[in-house]
């Protein structure tokens, strides 16, 4: 298929007012195209894609930083700030840290959350989306054969973003990428627990081409059992790595008590 290029500023075609810039990027935002950090154009590229006037277009950009949802940089441009993917606060994202119950909760939530969106990008997967979907798993595979290990972490955590933007479900959306944010933060398990060993990541690419495959095919319920037996491996290779290193400590414990020299 021929890739066709769309412009994400679209020519605003009603009142040309600044509620209507901001309609328009607060889309973007939602629907999670723009995403944090990304760099808006300059204004005067910008007011000329969205066929407005550069004090409209300075109005709606005051109105956006106003709410948080942009950040201007004096001489360096704008961008968008760290909004997407903010479902927990941080207090409640300290409170999570603090609690090893919380990680067996995650599982469990995102097994759920995982299911509900394979099945419905199954069924909802746009032909760009599947082509997205493609490139990321030759990717995994690439990075899987040549043993790069941190390049395979990397493709495993965009399939995931992938197929929550092929569900097309704005709450799955943000609530997906809060809960990988704090996978990638570290706050439930060190990701390379998971990927320990080549066994382990002989079967999560396994798991990964099965769910590709579902969707691929359009079959949902596939997708959605697929997704979820994927969690379930997770859950299980995070309690064997967690008590492998328990059992570590305690050998490691069990030996230095007994180098020590006797008291008279």
């Amino acid at each position: 298929m021929t890739e066709t290029a769309f412009d994400l500023f679209a020519p605003i075609s009603h009142d040309r007012t600044a509620d209507e810039v901001v309609r328009q990027i607060e889309l973007l935002l939602l629907e999670g195209v723009l995403r944090d950090g990304d760099r808006l154009p300059g204004e005067r590229e910008l007011s000329k894609r969205l066929d407005v006037s550069r004090p409209i277009l300075r109005e709606a950009l005051k109105a956006l930083e106003t709410r948080g949802l942009l950040i201007s940089q004096h001489g360096g441009g704008t961008y968008v700030a760290d909004i997407i993917g903010q479902v927990f606060s941080p207090a409640v994202v300290d409170l999570i840290a603090r609690h090893q119950r919380a990680t067996g909760d995650y599982i469990e939530y995102r097994r759920e959350l995982e299911g509900i969106t394979a099945e419905l990008a199954a069924r909802r997967a746009t032909d760009y989306d599947r082509q997205m979907l493609t490139r990321i798993m030759d990717a995994m595979r690439e990075a899987h054969a040549g043993g790069s290990f941190d390049d395979e972490l990397e493709t495993d955590v965009e399939l995931h973003n992938a197929i929550g933007e092929a569900a097309h479900n704005i709450v799955l959306l943000h609530t997906l990428r809060s809960c990988y944010r704090l996978l990638a933060q570290g706050i439930f398990f060190h990701r390379h627990l998971v990927f320990s060993s080549q066994e382990a990541r002989e079967h999560l690419l396994a798991q990964h081409e099965a769910i590709y495959a579902a969707i691929m095919a359009r079959d949902g319920n596939a997708a959605r059992n697929a997704a979820q037996a994927h969690m379930d491996y997770i859950a299980v290779a995070i309690r064997e790595a967690e008590r492998s290193g328990e059992w570590q400590r305690i050998s490691q414990l069990r030996m230095q008590k007994r180098n020590l020299p006797a008291k008279a």
